[in-house]
This record gives C-alpha cells, structure tokens and sequence, in this order.
C-alpha cells in the first residue's frame, strides 16, 4: 500500500509539471485538498506502530500573499507491533497550524513554504476492548505548492513530535516522533 502511494506521490509531481507548463496561478485565498501519503512511525514510536497508509483532507486559508492557516484531518489504519493478537490500531490525527510561504507569482506558480503547528492524536484499537486515547501534538513541516488557476497540488513532510501514553496497562508518559510524508490535488478558491 506504501509503495501505491509513492507512485501516486510521483505521478501528481509529473501532473504538476504539466500544469506549470500551461500557465501562472491565479491568486487564491485558499484551497480544499484530499491528501494521500505514508505514516511512518520513528524511534520508540517505531517499536509500537508499524508503517502505514495515510489518508485524510487538509483546507489552507491564505493571509496575504506570504501566510496560510492550514487545517489537518488524516486516519492511518496501523498495527500495534507490541500486543498479542495482530491487533489493528487506528490513529486519527487533527491539526491546525500556520505557514510562511512564498508569493504564488514569485516562482511561477511554485509556492514552497515552511510551517508549525498543534493539535492531537488520537488512538484506537478496532477489535480490543481498551478505551481510546488522545495525545496532545505539535509539527513542524516543509512543503511545496503547485498550481495553475484553480487546480493545486501539494507535496509536504511533516515531523511529529507528541506526548504518548500507553493504550493499555500502566505506564509513564512519554514523548514520542513520527513522520507523516503526503501529497494532495486540491482546489483552490
């Protein structure tokens, strides 16, 4: 399932050339995107989570023409490498952060940006009688935006860094990393 979203990863920057071959980007005051990539677990994170499929939708609203407030929805459906059972374990994760980007006319279209932000996590176990948890999380991300008039596509790297504490049994809380690798073709408005 990873190595379909990498080559989907690969195809939207091929599309994304094509359209930058058509033409300059109309200024937008934001965009709504399906995204697509990988969840890979880092760390004392890894020893807990295998890899996974990320899926999710994002919305980014523009302040000028170097800022965006970008809104983060995602679901990877996992496996807990640690409990008896090949138990499946979902972690939703919800975020809210800001970039600093640069113009959309400055590159031709090409708009990298830079960003941070909050939000949570929250696990749980499909078939395991365990309560669902939640965590606090914070990311910082690096990414590029492509677009020409109302169609967009997005590539982005995200570091996590959250606080974890164990789904089941005791144990300390501990701060954990994960990396969230994704794409998106989105529309922009």
């Amino acid at each position: 399932m990873i190595a379909f979203g990498l080559v989907t990863l690969v195809a939207l920057v091929a599309f994304s050339g094509r359209l930058l071959a058509q033409g300059s980007t109309s200024g937008s005051r934001g965009a709504i995107r399906p995204i697509f990539g990988a969840y890979v677990p880092t760390g004392d994170q890894r020893e807990f989570l295998k890899d996974a499929v990320l899926a999710g939708a994002q919305a980014s609203l523009n302040f000028g023409s170097n800022f965006a407030v970008t809104g983060s929805f995602g679901w990877a459906p996992s496996k807990d490498k640690i409990t008896a059972g090949d138990q499946k374990i979902d972690a939703f994760q919800y975020d809210l952060g800001l970039e600093v980007r640069t113009p959309d006319t400055y590159l031709g279209g090409v708009t990298p940006f830079v960003g941070a932000g909050v939000g949570g996590r929250t696990y749980s176990y499909r078939d395991l009688n365990v309560d669902s948890k939640t965590n606090v999380d914070g990311y910082g991300a690096i990414g590029v935006d492509v677009g020409v008039h109302r169609v967009g596509v997005r590539i982005e790297a995200r570091d996590y860094v959250s606080r974890f504490q164990p789904l089941s049994g005791g144990g300390d809380t501990k701060t954990r990393n994960d990396i969230g690798v994704f794409a998106g073709l989105g529309v922009r408005f």
